[in-house]
């Protein structure tokens, strides 16, 4: 007997199941290249929110534990765990996930690679009255200081 042939699957979202790492955080989070996306092409991805699997993906490129990354989006770990990977993460934490996306994607740029940012972000840094940059990212005045700060460094001020 002959079995029937199978339809190939189908792949919602290719950044997450080819693979991430040809692709930066933020084009991890939106599932799409970014080169041509406005300002007003993230405000409705975030209001439409993010998929899990999206936000798990941008943990791994960014190398945040589920712990890390539930502290900088207010959303307890438990909650996190019992979503499905195609539960859409609401407006508010989709935002923030890009807002820490576009971090990585700078820091990354100011510093020269990913891991340097990752080690950048994980120590104390004099210029935030020797706080750990990481734990500054759960506030948006935190976010701000942290951009401020990479600002500073990309234009040699002493940070």
């Amino acid at each position: 007997m002959k079995k029937k042939a199978e339809k190939p699957s189908v792949v919602e979202e290719p950044i997450v199941a080819y693979g991430i790492s040809n692709y930066t955080p933020l084009e991890v989070v939106i599932g799409v290249r970014a080169s041509k996306l406005s300002d007003f092409d993230l405000l409705s991805i975030a209001r439409k929110g993010i998929e899990k699997k999206s936000l798990l993906a941008l943990a791994k490129k960014i190398s945040l534990t589920l712990e890390e990354i539930s502290d900088i989006l207010h959303i307890s770990e438990r909650t996190l765990q019992r979503y499905t990977p195609s539960t859409l993460i609401r407006t508010e934490h989709a935002d923030r996930a890009i807002e820490l996306a576009k971090l990585y994607e700078r820091g990354s740029e100011v510093l020269g690679s990913h891991e340097a940012f990752n080690n950048w972000l994980r120590n104390p840094n004099y210029a935030l009255k020797n706080q750990i940059p990481l734990t500054l990212l759960d506030t948006s005045i935190g976010f701000t200081m942290v951009l401020d700060i990479l600002g500073r460094i990309e234009y040699g001020v002493y940070s």
